[in-house]
């Protein structure tokens, strides 16, 4: 399953690391964030559950910027 989040992040250089962390986060079988258009697209593992995977990107991204948010 893909889906799109809308998201707010200060520059480039983060949404490419917040990219790279959200595709290593178990759950996520591939995510592209992109910085113009403030929009990350995640495509989840088969059976995967999406909320609780999503807590974790938020977590992992939160490492990368600690004032980003994505909205759910």
């Amino acid at each position: 399953m893909k889906k799109t989040y809308s998201i707010e992040v200060d520059c480039a250089n983060c949404a490419n690391k917040m990219e790279e962390a959200t595709k290593k986060t178990p759950g996520v079988k591939d995510a592209v964030v992109n910085f113009m258009t403030l929009k990350m697209n995640v495509e989840f593992d088969e059976g995967a559950d999406e909320k609780s995977v999503m807590k974790e990107v938020l977590k992992n991204c939160k490492k990368v910027e600690d004032d980003c948010e994505i909205f759910l």
